[in-house]
């Protein structure tokens, strides 16, 4: 069973609806218990950091996603998810994250040149890291396929975390991971078909 955090950030009903959709015995669920038993987690999120990060912890669920994280569980950050999983922000001002990858999360603002849109919204192309192997999460994922994000931060000084980038002016992080941990900074519900065989490959992933 897949459990699809709820702690009250966002819309997940999309998330849930395409776990659905290629068989997933996936649950929203905001009970710790139910969260421990479950085969892999999956950590949603939008919004700001700062909030997000406080809703989670005073839910409870921040120390049972890092704990069972830390156990060889299979978790994935999606967004705003993905940036919970850093070890601090600096969106309006200064934030702690679950400190599951190494780095923080920084606007992109200062980074991308004159005339591109912030928040960067829209389908952009995934590039793999050339000097080393291409994660198990994107086995069915060629260079050069096109996702969909939403987002104005960024992870920075993740470079031995990185398995995916984009290019908006420069060179973005998209995907990174640790271990068992994953984190995805576009979304795969919105994604078409990419999407789904990022999440078909997450359920399959063995803990």
């Amino acid at each position: 069973m897949i459990a699809i955090v709820d702690y009250g950030v966002g819309n997940i009903f999309s998330l849930y609806s395409s776990f659905r959709h290629i068989g997933a015995d996936a649950r929203l669920s905001s009970d710790s218990g139910e969260i421990r038993r479950a085969d892999k987690i999956v950590l949603p999120g939008v919004g700001a950091f700062g909030d997000a990060a406080r809703k989670l912890r005073n839910s409870g669920l921040a120390d049972v996603v890092t704990e069972e994280a830390e156990r060889g569980k299979p978790l994935l950050g999606i967004c705003l998810g993905m940036q919970l999983l850093f070890e601090k922000s600096f969106e309006y001002g200064e934030h702690k994250g679950l400190g599951l990858i190494p780095g923080c999360v920084v606007s992109m603002e200062p980074v991308v040149p004159e005339g591109y849109k912030v928040p960067h919204i829209g389908w952009n192309a995934l590039h793999f890291p050339k000097d080393r192997p291409k994660s198990p999460i994107f086995r069915d994922v060629r260079e050069g396929d096109f996702v969909y994000f939403v987002h104005t931060y960024y992870g920075t000084d993740c470079s031995e975390a990185v398995i995916a980038t984009t290019e908006y002016g420069p060179e973005l992080t998209a995907a990174v991971s640790a271990g068992s941990v994953y984190g995805l900074q576009f979304h795969p519900e919105k994604s078409g078909e990419t999407g789904m065989k990022i999440l078909k490959a997450f359920c399959d992933m063995e803990g």
